[in-house]
């Protein structure tokens, strides 16, 4: 019986110990809310954490992430996206809630939606005819999210029948859309590439819009050109403690973070420690990392595909061009008719985010010229005439980044600076400058 107890009081010590402990801290820092959280290790409970202060749109400042042996602990210094400390309570209590039970929403999974994935070669026009192909079957989109980048287009499109109102469970006619649609994205020559599928798997979007790029090789450079990047990425050899360090400096943008933290995950790399800095619009990310099986990289072509990949996740979401937010009372064919002004006009769709609210649709497209240049303004002004004023305006009118990167040092890292922000992030040191 003693045996049989103290057996069940170190079960009860493994889950507490295991259980994550979120600390959210507005008093230590002048400029921001600190989230700490403590946890046993496993394999992408980091992204889990991103993931959450991201959904809600979060601005991660700074962060120290570490993790020995068996315990994982980061610290997190986040905003609202005015630059704000965290004072609304609900939001707080989500965070401590999402965190504490490691249950991080994984979807924005919505039900009685059939998901569509489509990957293809990316040409002027291509949502506009994918859109015409839906509604000619009788499909309404409810949400999408379209991404594209060095070529390449991934999007995740959620649709529900349009006499039913829900999914779509006819197999046959599943089987119809997915021909239809593979045709479209086959175009002339791209036979090979291009797939469509109905996905049944529970994932979160932007994670598994990563993965159809990554698993499509978005990251490789097409013949004849070199694709251009920002992103200034180096991974090091740091044979003596069995890591690898990789360096990231770029321009800091909303959900940076996630999309390198997610592609490191999915390319079956462990995060043992991160310092994370920003410094007014520049980003400054340090990870110490291994294999899944505990060795670092050892290849000089794996260190080089990791670091293409790198720079591709953060090129997916730069946001080029014009963006327009459309939002207009939700109708059939909708996303047709709209796409299909964008393309008689000579405009590309670079990124779209699709969804429906209630009766309304919110759709916010990003545009450029064929050529993927600044559009002239007066096209914008035309495009604006046809579909009404009101309802298709002009958000940002020009997110085309066209200055040269910064000059960064990738070949030097400091063990001294290490230990120095490990004792900032502990809260040893109180500054935040």
């Amino acid at each position: 019986m003693e045996w049989a107890a103290t057996l069940n009081e170190y079960e009860k010590l493994v889950i507490r110990m295991n259980t994550p402990r979120v600390v959210i801290d507005n008093t230590v820092c002048a400029t921001a809310t600190l989230v700490k959280v403590d946890s046993g290790r496993k394999h992408g409970i980091l992204l889990e954490a991103v993931q959450v202060l991201t959904d809600l749109n979060l601005c991660i400042k700074k962060a120290y992430i570490s993790s020995d042996g068996q315990w994982f602990m980061d610290v997190f210094h986040v905003t609202d996206q005015d630059g704000n400390k965290l004072k609304d309570e609900s939001v707080i209590s989500y965070i401590e809630q999402s965190l504490e039970t490691s249950n991080a929403p994984r979807s924005e999974e919505v039900k009685g939606l059939t998901a569509l994935e489509l990957t293809g070669t990316d040409r002027q026009g291509l949502l506009s005819e994918v859109s015409a192909v839906l509604a000619d079957l009788q499909c309404a989109v409810v949400e999408a999210t379209i991404w594209t980048h060095n070529g390449r287009i991934a999007s995740l499109v959620h649709v529900k029948d349009e006499n039913s109102g829900s999914e779509i469970k006819d197999l046959h006619k599943i089987d119809r859309i997915e021909r239809r649609l593979r045709n479209v994205l086959k175009g002339d020559s791209d036979s090979c590439r291009a797939r469509t599928a109905v996905s049944m798997a529970v994932t979160h979007t932007e994670r598994r819009l990563h993965q159809m790029m990554l698993a499509d090789r978005d990251y490789e450079e097409k013949l004849g050109s070199v694709a251009a990047t920002e992103a200034n990425v180096s991974v090091q050899d740091w044979s003596e403690k069995g890591y690898s360090v990789v360096n990231v400096r770029c321009e800091d943008r909303p959900k940076l973070l996630f999309d390198i933290v997610c592609t490191l995950t999915d390319m079956q790399y462990v995060i043992f420690h991160a310092t994370i800095d920003t410094e007014g619009a520049q980003a400054s990310q340090e990870f110490y990392i291994r294999h899944i099986d505990g060795s670092p990289i050892r290849l000089v072509a794996e260190r080089q595909r990791l670091i293409q990949c790198l720079q591709a996740a953060i090129d997916r979401r730069a946001s080029q061009g014009v963006k327009l937010e459309l939002c207009t009372v939700d109708r059939r064919g909708l996303l047709a008719e709209v796409t299909r002004t964008f393309r008689e006009n000579g405009l590309s769709v670079a990124r779209a985010e699709v969804s429906t609210k209630g009766e309304t649709a919110v759709n916010m497209f990003y545009v450029t010229d064929v050529a993927g240049h600044p559009v002239d303004p007066s096209t914008i002004e035309a495009v604006r005439q046809r579909i009404g004023l009101s309802s298709l305006k002009v958000k940002e009118p020009s997110m085309l980044h066209q200055k040269a990167p910064p000059a960064w040092d990738l070949n030097i890292f400091s063990l001294c600076s290490l230990v120095r922000r490990n004792l900032y992030y502990l809260g040893l040191i109180r500054s935040c400058s």
